[in-house]
């Protein structure tokens, strides 16, 4: 049939717009405020309709999910997804944006408009990267969160420790891209398609018969260029300087919106988002699986050694996210791991990963609000001295670091530890596949290892908190939306802690999870 006149293909392409009505919303809003900030420099005006963009984002989010039956068109034709995984991610990425509105506004004085425009522009490019099932379409959603960041970047710097971040996340940002087009290039030439679904069909029946060495090269330079935004080592260099230099807000920004849409990147290139396991495109015989265990175990540990001799406060966290990178790694270890055969008794990874990307978001972005709300004008938090005593001057404060480095640490009742025991327990139930079940078993132990060296980084900062007393006479805190902002993510993360199945049944049902097999019992 002539794909021009075939019905489907019709159907799948004019019912794309239908399928992303709320990030329009959000790049339309953005358009507003960028008139808008020619005419007024009213951060609380432009706070208030950067909150409508994202709150008519989600009523039309809402409305979708509802019309979702019809809208689905055959995933080989459409280059957008609308599965419960994208559903997932943009309700992740809309509810990171609420907090980073008001977690931003004390850093946006003079620059408000542009700011808010960058992010609402940012955020849309984060849910697209997730709804993405085209080679082509995924890169530019990857730059749509790309771009943005570096105006962020620069837009608010005063000085060289800003101007050196700005250029250096430019340059190594685009490098990154150069390497993710490279291997795209090898996919489209091993599959003769840039849709996603199609490759990942044809690599699946290809495998059956003899691996292709070039499908791996592809994958591993996809993947070296996908690191580099989730700052998997050794692709991690930029980020300690980057969150240094860059103002506090960008900071929590570069944290959580780029990890979010790196690992949805993985998710839907290695077809974890939409396929029954066991029909992956790189099944476990493979060279992949081996090339996660190494990134997972080098990210893990290597980021929590580091974070160790640091005593910048932005250098910590950033170092915190390269490490926490490498236990979400886990779970595409695990996804890795399964064949047609085995069915996943608890976690197939991919479902660990969307529950650990809610708690780290929360608990990462609890501890950059209490740093803002902390800062004054000659600096503010910015080593761990500057926090001994919070206790005292701003017990509300402290509170929320508590909660929110207990959940780094991964302490029961938090949401930090339902999501590391999600991950470490799906992937010690992982098949034992091609003798990497040893292999699997002894990366546990060394992300549990890494997580006890974690814990001493994390409570080096509690205790300068509650054991010691100020350095400094008390200063009023500055940016009550800063502390709103979070009070609310604290509140989550303890919330998601005492009662971690309102956000696990939404992962298990966004994630493609074929229950275990019930063998009857033997007739006597």
């Amino acid at each position: 049939m002539n794909p021009l006149t075939d019905p489907a293909r019709i159907h799948a392409l004019t019912g794309l717009f239908e399928l992303v009505l709320p990030e329009i919303a959000l790049v339309g809003t953005a358009c507003l405020l960028f008139l808008a900030g020619l005419f007024a420099s009213n951060r609380f005006l432009h706070a208030v309709i950067a909150l409508g963009g994202l709150t008519a984002a989600a009523a039309l989010a809402f409305l979708e999910d509802a019309a979702l039956p019809a809208v689905t068109a055959p995933a080989v034709y459409t280059p957008i997804l609308a599965g419960p995984a994208a559903e997932f991610a943009r309700w992740l990425v809309l509810g990171t944006g609420f907090i980073l509105v008001f977690l931003v506004m004390r850093e946006t004085r003079g620059i408000a408009a542009e700011y808010f425009g960058c992010l609402l522009v940012a955020l849309a490019g984060t849910s697209l990267v997730a709804r993405s099932n085209d080679l082509v379409f995924l890169y530019l959603a990857l730059e749509m969160l790309s771009i943005p960041t570096y105006v962020l970047l620069y837009l608010p710097t005063r000085g060289k420790p800003g101007q050196e971040a700005a250029v250096k996340y430019f340059l190594l940002s685009v490098l990154s891209s150069g390497v993710t087009l490279f291997g795209f290039s090898y996919l489209y030439g091993l599959a003769g398609s840039t849709n996603l679904t199609a490759i990942g069909s044809a690599f699946a029946t290809a495998n059956g018969q003899a691996i292709s060495p070039l499908g791996v090269l592809a994958a591993v330079f996809a993947v070296a260029g996908l690191a580099f935004r989730i700052t998997a080592v050794p692709f991690h260099y930029y980020a300690p300087d980057v969150y240094q230099g860059a103002p506090t807000s960008v900071a929590a920004q570069l944290a959580v919106l780029p990890k979010i849409a790196g690992f949805f990147a993985l998710a839907n290139l290695f077809g974890l988002n939409q396929r029954p396991f066991g029909d992956l495109p790189f099944p476990v015989a493979t060279q992949v699986p081996l090339m996660f265990w190494v990134l997972a175990a080098a990210t893990m540990t290597l980021g929590n050694a580091m974070a160790l001799l640091q005593d910048n406060l932005k250098r910590v966290l950033a170092y915190s996210g390269v490490a926490h990178a490498g236990y979400m790694l886990l779970g595409l270890v695990t996804a890795t791991a399964f064949t047609g055969d085995d069915r996943p008794r608890y976690s197939n990874g991919f479902d660990a990963i969307l529950f650990y990307l809610v708690a780290y978001a929360l608990m990462t972005l609890a501890v950059f609000a209490v740093l803002i709300h902390r800062s004054d004008d000659e600096g503010g938090a910015e080593s761990v001295d500057d926090l001994a005593g919070l206790h005292r001057t701003h017990p509300l404060s402290a509170a929320v670091l508590l909660i929110a480095l207990l959940s780094m640490v991964g302490m029961p009742l938090t949401a930090g530890f339902s999501g590391k025991l999600a991950l470490f327990v799906g992937l010690f139930d992982a098949p034992t596949v091609n003798g990497m079940g040893t292999a699997y078993r002894i990366l546990v132990v060394v992300a549990a290892i890494n997580a006890a060296i974690g814990a001493v980084v994390y409570l080096r900062i509690l205790g300068a908190v509650f054991l010691r007393s100020p350095l400094r006479p008390e200063a009023p805190g500055r940016g009550g939306s800063a502390l709103f902002a979070a009070v609310l993510c604290g509140v989550a993360t303890l919330a998601i802690g005492l009662y971690p199945q309102m956000v696990w049944d939404r992962a298990r049902h966004a994630a493609p999870h074929i229950p275990p097999v019930v063998k009857a019992p033997a007739a006597r």
